[in-house]
């Protein structure tokens, strides 16, 4: 009987939280539905799939975007961080723990897209200030309403306060 080689990986790859997958999908999947259907990453949820609540947003190369926009295929050899990524429940980033400890996260459905865009305004030239955060987070939609927790976190995080 002879030894069965194991199949090779094939398709284009990304590296998706430090680890390299290979994507064999239809051109037409876009970022997102791969990252939840494929690589069981759900922590981007899919809100209105048109790019307008931020509720999918990641980072690619270290900058944020709205993965329901992106087409998976298009990113070959691209790196991207999901919340998964990010912390762990042992080891929250600070950003996660400052969510947890203003309530910044109410019904939760929103919380992991905000959560990557405020980890990433931290990079991004923003004003001090509520209203210079509340602007940088535009881009992000909360239904309940919890934006108050939301800049109070990141103003802990950017060393404002928010305490």
């Amino acid at each position: 009987m002879q030894a069965v080689k194991p199949a090779r990986p094939t398709g284009p790859a990304i590296v998706v939280n430090g680890v390299e997958h290979h994507m064999n999908v239809d051109v037409r999947t876009t970022l997102l539905d791969y990252l939840r259907d494929h690589l069981h990453l759900t922590g981007a949820k899919k809100g209105c799939d048109h790019g307008q609540c931020g509720a999918c947003t990641v980072h690619l190369n270290g900058r944020r975007i709205n993965a329901c926009l992106a087409l998976a295929l298009a990113h070959e050899g691209d790196e991207v961080t999901t919340i998964e990524g990010l912390g762990s429940p042992e080891r929250l980033h600070p950003m996660q723990a400052a969510f947890v400890q203003h309530d910044g996260y109410q019904c939760g459905y929103c919380t992991a897209g905000q959560i990557m865009s405020a980890v990433a305004l931290l990079e991004e030239p923003c004003g001090g200030g509520d209203a210079a955060i509340r602007e940088c987070m535009s881009g992000n939609l909360c239904r309940c309403g919890a934006y108050a927790s939301i800049v109070a976190a990141i103003r802990q995080v950017r060393g404002e306060g928010g305490e």
